[in-house]
């Protein structure tokens, strides 16, 4: 993949990856994009974010828990927080539903054929074959003023992977495995797991990575005046 030359290219070329090659990634271009990430806007420098890299042996046990975790009690939650509120309104309802109608009709798979679309969601815990996985945690006592420092610094980190050739994807879906990610990596509280990276090199021939989600246009949700 060609490096991004701007971080407008980034923004632009970034996408959930959700099929990667079995190609490795060394635990020095790791540090290379934290080294890079760490300098990410932060209020008060409080810098509230904490970072498990996984691979190899420690990235198997994960996968390993969470697959008897979830063959335990496929419906459990062990989250500390909704990653979507309850009964989602418009526009925002519209736009996840559009995002995986979009998905599986890439994949060429039916509404009707649920195993199918379970099957494509449980790839999640597999980090979709990427070779690295990120975890990141918070002190749970921290406000929502510190969460979205955290929603910066990984931002900064996908950027950064996207300038190194590398691709990425976010994975709420950790979330309802919060507890078992955890205990596999020794987080003890107060820190809480949020949620997971997927890193690696995108397979170009898949055609799930050929999505791109819609965006809404500035007007949409942007207001200005005094110009």
């Amino acid at each position: 993949m060609a490096r991004a030359g701007s971080v407008s290219d980034a923004l632009k070329s970034r996408i959930s990856t959700r099929a990667f090659l079995d190609t490795p990634v060394s635990e020095a271009e790791v540090r290379a994009l934290l080294e890079t990430a760490r300098w990410s806007a932060s209020g008060g420098n409080l810098q509230p974010w904490k970072v498990h890299v996984v691979a190899g042996e420690t990235r198997q046990s994960v996968i390993d828990a969470v697959k008897a975790s979830l063959d335990k009690d496929p419906f459990a939650n062990e989250s500390e927080f909704s990653v979507y509120p309850e009964k989602l309104w418009e526009p925002y309802r519209s736009r996840r539903h559009r995002l995986g109608e979009d998905m599986y009709e890439l994949l060429g798979i039916p509404r009707d054929d649920k195993m199918a679309r379970l099957g494509q969601l449980m790839k999640n815990y597999e980090f979709f074959g990427a070779p690295v996985g990120i975890f990141f945690s918070i002190d749970e006592r921290m406000g929502p003023g510190q969460w979205a420092h955290l929603g910066m610094f990984m931002m900064s980190l996908a950027l950064a992977a996207e300038e190194a050739g590398l691709a990425t994807c976010f994975q709420e879906a950790w979330s309802p495995r919060a507890r078992t990610v955890a205990e596999v990596l020794g987080i003890e509280a107060p820190y809480i797991v949020y949620c997971g990276m997927a890193l690696g090199h995108g397979d170009p021939d898949a055609p799930v990575n050929q999505l791109r989600s819609k965006r809404a246009e500035v007007d949409e949700f942007a207001a200005f005046s005094g110009f």
